[in-house]
């Protein structure tokens, strides 16, 4: 039997908690409270989304990313720090396979002015950029995450030919994990379906700005 590791420095110091039970039930009740609050929190961060983009209705005019002419196109956007987004690339890689050509996909990881080019190039980028159909970018000052209204790393961007919006979302079902999960489904329905039951889905990563909305980039 495994010992509570509250009771530890008392058998130590040669208190005997056999003749203490009120205190031997209190310190239990204290170890229990403290591993359901952790695990409470734990389970908060992991189910608890990141701000939502709001994506311009058409394709941004302005934006340096090429929409492709003959099909769809998608956007990603990465902090390339944030560990949650790994799971994004992970279900990114299993939509491409998924949907081979039909969609022309874009990855864009922020970097924060004053910072050198090896801040962004992480083992995130080299992930990224090892997914077939893929196009990896650098947004110096998150310039085109802004364009998109994007917030959040693992923020997923779908337009159609025309260039109009189709899907805003993430593409896991919770922050870090991969697996089947309605907005992966929703973007590979729209791709080979031209329907799909949602059209936006909550994000879960780390946030791309900071408070102040331009430079205030967290790295979490």
């Amino acid at each position: 039997m495994v010992a509570c590791p509250v009771l530890l420095p008392l058998q130590v110091l040669g208190i005997h908690l056999d003749r203490h039970p009120v205190i031997l039930i209190a310190l239990a009740l204290t170890w229990l409270l403290a591993v359901g609050t952790g695990l409470a929190l734990m389970w908060d961060y992991e189910n608890a989304p990141g701000v939502p983009a709001s994506p311009p209705i058409r394709w941004p005019r302005n934006s340096r990313i090429v929409a492709a002419a003959d099909r769809p196109t998608l956007v990603m956007t990465l902090h390339p720090h944030c560990p949650c987004s790994r799971a994004s690339l992970e279900e990114l890689d299993r939509l491409m396979a998924r949907v081979q050509d039909s969609v022309a996909a874009h990855v864009l990881f922020v970097k924060p002015p004053g910072l050198t080019d090896d801040w962004v190039l992480t083992d995130l980028w080299r992930r990224a950029a090892a997914i077939r159909g893929v196009e990896v970018f650098r947004d110096d000052d998150a310039i085109e995450a802004q364009r998109f209204n994007a917030a959040t790393s693992g923020q997923t961007i779908l337009y159609d030919v025309d260039g109009r919006l189709l899907f805003s979302g993430g593409i896991t079902g919770s922050r870090g994990h991969a697996g089947d999960n309605t907005g992966q489904s929703a973007i590979a329905e729209l791709l080979t379906k031209q329907h799909a039951a949602a059209r936006s889905t909550p994000v879960f990563g780390c946030s791309l700005l900071g408070t102040s909305g331009r430079t205030g980039f967290r790295d979490e």
